[in-house]
């Protein structure tokens, strides 16, 4: 059985199209959600809303501490990464990542940027050996398919691949970065853009995110029943 770890990033609270200034981000995170449990009602889901409830930003304490050999650990340094443990372990658990985010100039959030810090961490999530100088690191959760998904909306538009303004999105590309840093190599991105413009422009935009969501939602639950299928 799949787990599902859901991560929404918005500073808005609510839903586009629904509460007064919602989120188109959060829209697209929560829409995939409910397309995968429409189909598998029993996989269980993590909702970590970090773009009302922040992660800690890390500090010196929290440098010393991931950093500190197991034979110098002091009491005080597992309060310090308590918070991180937490974080770390509900995204080793999950099988299925999903990041809901906008791009606020030019990047991510820097709520979604605190979760990030916290879970790329040395002996958790990637190891770092050294004594390979060409290639230290090793990442830790490639130890089994994970899949994650990034939906994300924009103000302006052109920011996909291959458009004008690409260069100029750190977003997606920075949390592929990431992602495959740790091992988790398959990634999908689904965006809204327009929303500054608005009007048939942002529709058009959201109805074809919207279809991409279903889309993908759809194909990885149909990989997934092939994979679980039992021969006859």
């Amino acid at each position: 059985m799949p787990r599902i770890l859901h991560i929404d990033a918005s500073a808005r609270p609510g839903l586009a199209g629904r509460d007064e200034h919602g989120s188109h981000s959060r829209n697209l995170s929560h829409r995939f959600i409910h397309r995968w449990r429409e189909e598998r009602p029993n996989d269980p889901v993590t909702h970590r809303e970090v773009g009302l409830s922040p992660p800690a930003f890390i500090d010196q304490r929290w440098i010393e501490a991931a950093f500190a050999p197991q034979a110098r650990r002091q009491p005080w340094m597992a309060d310090v990464l308590a918070e991180s443990d937490r974080l770390v372990d509900e995204l080793v658990a999950a099988d299925v990542l999903v990041i809901g985010s906008p791009l606020y100039n030019f990047g991510m959030p820097a709520a979604l940027k605190a979760w990030v810090d916290q879970i790329v961490r040395v002996g958790r999530t990637v190891d770092f050996d050294p004594s390979q100088p060409e290639d230290p690191f090793t990442p830790l959760l490639a130890d089994r398919p994970r899949q994650a998904i990034i939906l994300s909306a924009r103000g302006g538009e052109g920011f996909e691949p291959g458009g004008p303004l690409a260069h100029m999105n750190h977003l997606e590309p920075a949390l592929i970065t990431v992602l495959e840093f740790i091992g988790i190599n398959r990634i999908h991105r689904v965006a809204i853009e327009y929303q500054e413009a608005g009007g048939d422009l942002l529709a058009a935009s959201v109805a074809n995110a919207n279809k991409k969501v279903d889309a993908l939602a759809d194909q990885l639950l149909s990989e997934l029943a092939d994979t679980t299928a039992v021969p006859a």
